[in-house]
């Protein structure tokens, strides 16, 4: 795995270790001044403790080159959550090294991120309930979750879910090993990510800890060819005997038998350490079907293209970060449609190709949809639904800011390299081929091609060209950009007919697009300028903390079908901020 740089060197390493030993005594500074302003005595200033912890890859022993750190600050009871996001926000803008300085106190895990000396660091808080905090204080005694509030119980259950897979695994080295080889192959295929429906790192950590409990003396070359059981546990799911007094209610855990919700998820992967939590309940029928089909060969043909755009770089990081972690969302409602067959979107993010783009992240989304014959599908529902839903979570958590919009496309895959750069489509090409010529030809048709997180896989197709027209109603305020099919399309899904409306404040955007189809771009889905929406409040679908219940998006989107929230095919008065994009998105399938 040499060749694949997921090693550090010993330099590399010596400078994390630096970078965490600087932060740990930043902390520890920060608490004592804490306890001097709330008037601890002194004798115990110096006493009262508190640390950093780490978790994640880099606490396992397994992270690569350039990868973040996962930090916990666990202080004593006297050092509040705000405490952490005022006065240590504070005392981290005044060193030197911090850079790119963000904080998400209402997120489901308050985090601090930032980049320092270089190394990229996401750090929790949690408060004890102890007035000490020792040094060699062990994360995983269940009797610390005593007189926590969830938050705080959030974020000890990374490090704590950590010290258990080093606890449970029979072999560490082995383990490690091996859970590298794994990560670097899920990355490498496209079905690395937590936030976006498919596994993140302690998933991946599980499988890997359950396979090497299943075989403790297999090398792991050996373990890569092993199935996975399911649901994944690495140890007995019972509540330990010194919680049975604290009440069972204040910590869900994932047991199926008392929650039935719990019954519907697709690949319970479930952490050791209480209270027991599924990691991958950000799978959908479509990540699933495509981590479990991933042998498999075939094609994209069809892709939607999500940007999320901002006026500066600090704004564009925070609206980066809630647009991504809502994309599970979209590829829900899209595999909800029962005109597609899958819909999986790359994990990878990739920014602008010129500098004229400004701040522009961009997702891709591969569609494949299933046989039919002259068969037109909607997607504009799909798609408003979910920029509503990432508009309500804006002004929640009172992120929304002037220049922070959506963009959603519909592009054909020879038209990607208006969107990513030529070195990016040519290594999906070199995968492809390679990966072609170790398949029988029975493989190499009517399949699904993956891509991988670093490359789209693609391949010449003539079949399903797209020849775009355009007219334009009378009062000048609609256009609407039609695409009509040519060529044979019997034997796949067929070519795409896409309408668009546009408000009056977007005709200059409808004009520039025009003149890319001129240029034969077959990117034939304009999107306005934002409508602004009166939000109707909907308390709910909110946890305390502002956040949008995921258990809510269902009955969210049956509300906006009886039309009990705004229309937003409507007209609406003049925006506020320039975020929600109209797109009317229709797919005419042809056989």
């Amino acid at each position: 795995m040499k060749p694949f740089g997921v090693f550090e060197s010993e330099a590399e390493l010596a400078k994390r270790m630096e970078v965490l030993n600087k932060i740990n005594m930043l902390v520890k500074e920060w608490i004592r001044d804490v306890s001097i302003n709330k008037n601890i005595p002194e004798a115990m200033v110096d006493k009262v403790g508190g640390r950093v912890f780490t978790f994640g890859s880099y606490r396992l022993g397994v992270h690569t080159k350039g990868a973040d750190i996962d930090t916990l600050c666990v202080a004593p009871r006297h050092v509040d959550r705000s405490d952490f996001f005022h006065s240590f926000v504070d005392l981290l803008r005044q060193q030197p090294e911090v850079k790119e300085l963000r904080t998400v106190e209402e997120a489901f895990v308050p985090v601090i991120k930032m980049s320092f000396d270089g190394i990229e660091l996401d750090m929790l808080f949690a408060r004890l309930a102890l007035q000490v905090i020792p040094e060699d204080e062990d994360l995983r005694d269940e009797s610390l979750l005593k007189n926590l509030d969830i938050k705080c119980i959030r974020s000890l259950n990374g490090g704590r879910v950590t010290d258990e897979i080093l606890h449970l695994v029979p072999n560490r080295e082995t383990f490690r090993m091996t859970l590298r080889a794994i990560k670097l192959w899920a990355k490498k295929r496209g079905i690395y990510s937590n936030a976006l429906g498919f596994l993140g790192g302690v998933s991946w950590a599980m499988l890997v800890a359950r396979v090497c409990q299943l075989y403790p003396n297999a090398a792991p070359a050996t373990l890569l060819q092993k199935d996975w059981p399911q649901p994944v546990l690495l140890k007995p799911n019972n509540l330990p005997p010194d919680m049975k007094g604290v009440g069972h209610q204040n910590f869900p855990v994932w047991d199926p038998r008392v929650n039935p919700a719990d019954r519907f998820h697709l690949m319970p992967i479930i952490t050791p350490a209480y209270p027991q939590q599924n990691s991958t309940f950000n799978v959908t029928m479509s990540t699933r079907d495509v981590m479990l089909d991933e042998f498999r060969e075939g094609e994209f043909k069809h892709y939607i293209v999500l940007m999320a755009k901002a006026e500066c770089e600090e704004h564009h990081l925070e609206w980066v970060g809630l647009v991504e972690s809502k994309i599970r969302i979209l590829v829900g409602n899209l595999e909800r449609n029962p005109f597609i067959k899958l819909a999986h979107v790359n994990p990878e993010s990739f920014g602008p190709l010129t500098e004229s783009e400004g701040f522009v992240t961009k997702w891709f989304i591969g569609l494949v949809f299933v046989k039919a014959e002259n068969v037109n599908v909607d997607l504009t529902f799909d798609i408003q639904s979910f920029t509503d839903i990432v508009h309500r979570q804006a002004l929640a958590i009172s992120m929304l800011k002037d220049g922070m919009k959506i963009e959603i496309k519909h592009v054909k895959r020879k038209v990607l390299i208006q969107y990513v750069s030529e070195s990016v489509i040519q290594r999906g090409k070199q995968a492809k081929e390679k990966r072609k010529s170790t398949l029988p030809d029975s493989h190499m048709e009517g399949e699904l091609t993956k891509s991988n997180s670093d490359s789209f896989l693609l391949s010449e197709d003539t079949k399903n060209a797209i020849t775009p027209t355009t007219t334009t109603t009378p009062a000048a305020l609609v256009t609407t950009t039609t695409a009509t099919s040519s060529g044979d399309t019997t034997d796949s899904p067929g070519s795409l007919g896409i309408t668009v409306s546009l408000s009056e404040a977007s005709m200059n955007e409808t004009h520039e697009n025009e003149a890319l189809k001129e240029q034969g771009s077959d990117d034939s889905l304009v999107t306005s300028t934002a409508t602004n929406l009166t939000v109707t409040d909907d308390s709910s679908c909110h946890s305390v903390n502002g956040d949008i219940d995921d258990k809510c998006v269902d009955q969210h989107i049956n509300r906006l079908q009886s039309g009990e929230l705004p229309d937003l095919s409507s007209p609406q008065p003049a925006p506020a901020y320039n975020m929600i994009q109209k797109n009317s998105i229709r797919l005419k399938l042809n056989r």
